[in-house]
């Protein structure tokens, strides 16, 4: 499960990092990867970043019913 959390945070990076890129310099990172916004590969990272945002739904609704986010509890505690 933790793998799966590491995997998809990195993807939510990339797909910030790339409407960064689009907002600012109407880039699309993905798109000039894999060979414009509609190929198969570059549908696939949309996906994929796209569920894993839906994935880490998750763990963000518990941190909020907890009341603080593991890092935010870890402050500290070394």
């Amino acid at each position: 499960m933790r793998a799966l959390n590491i995997i998809t945070l990195l993807l939510i990076i990339v797909g910030g990092l790339n409407w960064l890129l689009v907002g600012i310099a109407d880039f699309d990172l993905v798109a000039a990867i894999f060979g414009g916004q509609d190929t198969a590969l570059a549908t696939i990272v949309y996906v994929l970043v796209g569920l894993s945002a839906l994935w880490q739904l998750v763990p963000f609704s518990r941190s909020m019913s907890v009341g603080e986010t593991a890092a935010q509890s870890n402050i500290g505690h070394r």
